[in-house]
């Protein structure tokens, strides 16, 4: 039995190896919240040291020694390991194929999470490191959720459920996750009123559907706008399941949120699209929630906030 277990382990990493990083066409993404956390709070913490412990390095070698598990252990074992100087690659179980195609991965994901941002207080500007993503329900805004990602739908197709559904109240603000450019708005057969963002980088397409009939978005928003982190760009529904706009079809509220990685542009509308579970990634943003207000120039988040990884000139309509 035991060398049966080597040798399926030994089959499914040569699978890994001969996808490339350089040509991924599938990405199997199974990080607990857990082990996103430990090792973000790794990366914020050593910010300033000498020896800065970067979260996607810490996973990758984490996930090259378990598969792409990355149980909790497993990632303060690869923390523990990359204090020591090292490089991820000279770290034992950690080979440079494999180490390749998930950080490549990892980072395609991840990569627009953590960085540098600030947040304007009292007139002031104040720069900071750290988690810059929000979740994508509004904070004061109760919502619900599971691991529903690959479930079964049948409206249309047979098909599988490629994203996670956030339970809420009709007309909660939804808000984008990360900064990036609106690549789509408007009425989808499936999703109903929904808003495509991508990012900066160009690697994450974020979809939010099923938006509320009536308004779905806030007054103003155009394809091309580029929006902040946190800034509002819908508000919860039921919509869609039908070819007539603005239709509600959708038994439950809530919120469909996806994550599709890009890494070559010929990915992004196929029958080979690379959606991944967004469920971890929105637990770990769950703490992590943007307030914001309706005002006379309707909804305006409370402290504004520009991501500086950003070029300031980045965007077609900002």
């Amino acid at each position: 039995m035991g060398r049966r277990i080597l040798l399926f382990l030994l089959i499914c990493s040569l699978c890994v190896v001969n996808v490339g990083a350089e040509n991924i066409k599938w990405v199997d993404f199974s990080v607990c919240e857990a082990s996103l956390r430990y090792a973000m709070d790794q990366d914020i913490a050593t910010f300033e040291q000498e020896l800065h412990l970067n979260w996607i390095d810490i996973l990758a070698v984490a996930a090259c020694r378990t598969g792409g598990k990355c149980p909790l252990a497993s990632v303060k074992k690869a923390a523990a390991d990359l204090k020591g100087g090292k490089a991820p690659t000279e770290l034992p179980g950690v080979s440079e194929k494999l180490f390749s195609y998930y950080h490549t991965a990892y980072d395609a994901l991840l990569g627009g999470l953590l960085g540098s941002y600030a947040i304007e207080i009292n007139g002031e500007w104040r720069p900071a490191y750290g988690l810059k993503a929000f979740s994508p329900v509004a904070a004061g805004y109760g919502y619900s959720h599971c691991d529903d990602f690959g479930v079964g739908r049948s409206y249309g197709f047979r098909r599988k459920h490629l994203g996670n559904d956030l339970m809420g109240n009709l007309g909660t603000p939804i808000v984008a996750v990360e900064s990036g450019v609106v690549e789509a708005l408007g009425w989808n057969q499936y999703g109903g009123w929904r808003v495509g963002i991508r990012s900066a980088d160009s690697r994450r397409y974020y979809y939010y559907a099923h938006l509320q009939k009536g308004r779905p978005f806030p007054e103003g928003l155009e394809e091309g706008d580029l929006v902040q982190a946190g800034d509002v760009i819908g508000f919860m529904g039921r919509t869609g399941y039908s070819t007539t706009p603005d239709t509600n079809n959708i038994e439950t509220v809530h919120l469909h949120f996806g994550i599709q990685l890009v890494f070559e542009e010929w990915q992004k509308e196929c029958s080979s699209e690379i959606w991944v579970n967004a469920y971890p990634i929105v637990r770990l943003l769950s703490g992590h929630r943007s307030t914001v207000v309706k005002g006379e120039n309707g909804w305006e988040r409370l402290y504004p906030y520009q991501d500086l990884d950003i070029p300031e000139n980045f965007g077609t309509n900002s």
